[in-house]
């Protein structure tokens, strides 16, 4: 484990601050208030085994005792780098990107068990959308009852989804909920290694 080199550090931040805007500050800058000190820390970001990991410094402090080998996973995982050096952000910082999206979908109930099976957002499925979004917007989607359903990257404008026909394609599917089920074989499979 260890802290993000320049690049890396660029590659992770400008692909949450595609979703976050100007509230990637409010991720940087959030108070740890986990571990044995008074005073409230900080998060930072960690890279262990092509992983990235949003965690806290008390957090890092006491898994220097755990070696990099035994260690499993740490904090919260927000992404993976892939063997082209690429950054994709991962199911896992959903709730760190839903507290501080910029952009936001909700769907109609009718549609959500769609979006959950790896499918795009279609007009015809949107319940509500934020102003001003622009094709290639980070979008966070939403039920109607506001529990965070997935991300993606929106396909047409604000302005465009009001004339669209209903099977057009709004969002473009990056991840959902419904990962945690269908990668379970996959996440068995790392932790028996």
């Amino acid at each position: 484990m260890r802290p993000l080199d320049e690049k890396e550090t660029t590659a992770v931040f400008e692909k949450i601050f595609k979703f976050t805007g100007n509230n990637l500050k409010n991720i940087v800058e959030n108070p740890s208030h986990e571990g044995p000190d008074k005073e409230p820390g900080r998060y930072c970001f960690r890279l262990h085994k092509n992983k990235v990991y949003y965690v806290s410094d008390s957090l890092v402090k006491r898994a220097t005792n755990v070696a990099r080998t035994k260690l499993a996973s740490i904090g919260t995982c927000v992404g993976r780098f892939t063997h082209g050096g690429n950054f994709h952000l991962t199911i896992e910082c959903l709730n760190l990107l839903a507290a501080n999206a910029k952009h936001k979908v909700w769907l109609k109930p009718t549609s959500e068990m769609s979006f959950l099976y790896a499918n795009h957002v279609l007009k015809g499925g949107l319940g509500r959308i934020t102003e001003s979004i622009a094709p290639g917007d980070g979008v966070v989607v939403f039920s109607m009852s506001d529990l965070p359903l997935g991300f993606g990257v929106a396909a047409k404008s604000t302005q465009d989804c009001r004339k669209l026909d209903p099977n057009a394609i709004v969002v473009l599917h990056q991840a959902d909920i419904g990962e945690y089920l269908r990668m379970e074989n996959q996440h068995e499979q790392i932790i028996e290694e």
